[in-house]
């Protein structure tokens, strides 16, 4: 330990640092982690703000601490605005946990179509490739679903190929939200295909009913699939019985 650590100096950073182990601790005093959050807060630096996010990634009990705590956290990095873009963004890209709290701190600080470019470009640098924890993924998407911007089908699109059946469901609702037609051909696909889950069907059909997209060309493969309830009209659309 040097002579400033030993009086609590040094850079922010090495503060941060020298801190973390208390921020991180999910058991044993409450007080202890509270004080090492404030004392973070207090610096107003973005060296304190990869140590903070790291709250976000776990839970303690009572929820109302819990809660509490992660708000406290949340207000001290908003508060540094552009200065915490940079972890910030880090953290999504390095975590494979806590992304909602990434993406409320993102909107706080950011316009609504910039948060929607960091949230795309991020889906992109994911792919559909294998993740052992494909909740990042369903976040991200989850997010876009109903957000009217151009970038938002074609990033979702590949994810409907994603080896995880949440993480198709997911891109199932928010292709649907936006509508995007390109993607008709491979929904189709995906609903027809004999190993695709039966739930995955289902989410298949009902992004169907919402966007109105026929089915030529698939029309008796889908009408096999159908739950009660749906069925395909004469021009091809896949619709609720009874809805206008």
């Amino acid at each position: 330990m040097g002579f400033l650590d030993f009086f609590g100096g040094g850079t922010p950073a090495d503060k941060a640092k020298r801190l973390k182990p208390k921020v991180t601790q999910k058991y044993g005093d409450a007080a202890t982690r509270q004080k090492a959050i404030d004392e973070l807060g207090k610096l107003k630096s973005p060296d304190a703000v990869p140590v903070l996010m790291q709250r976000f990634t776990f839970a303690v009990d009572p929820q109302t601490t819990d809660a509490e705590e992660k708000q406290a956290v949340y207000e001290f990095i908003c508060a540094l605005e552009d200065e915490a873009l940079a972890p910030v963004k880090d953290f999504l890209k390095t975590s494979d946990v806590a992304s909602s709290w990434a993406l409320k701190i993102l909107e706080a600080i950011l316009p609504p179509e910039q948060v929607i470019g960091v949230v795309t470009d991020e889906l992109k640098r994911l792919g559909a490739e294998y993740t052992r924890d494909p909740e990042k993924k369903e976040v991200l998407l989850h997010f876009l679903e109903g957000t009217a911007d151009e970038r938002i089908g074609p990033v979702a699109l590949p994810f409907l190929n994603d080896m995880s059946d949440d993480v198709k469901m997911c891109a199932l609702k928010t292709i649907a939200s936006v509508k995007f037609e390109p993607a008709r051909e491979e929904l189709l696909a995906l609903l027809v295909t004999e190993d695709t889950a039966k739930r995955v069907q289902t989410a298949c059909v009902m992004a169907l009913v919402d966007t109105g997209f026929h089915v030529q060309g698939y029309r008796e493969k889908v009408e096999a699939r159908l739950p009660e309830g749906i069925y395909v009209d004469k021009s091809g659309v896949v619709k609720r019985r009874g809805a206008s």
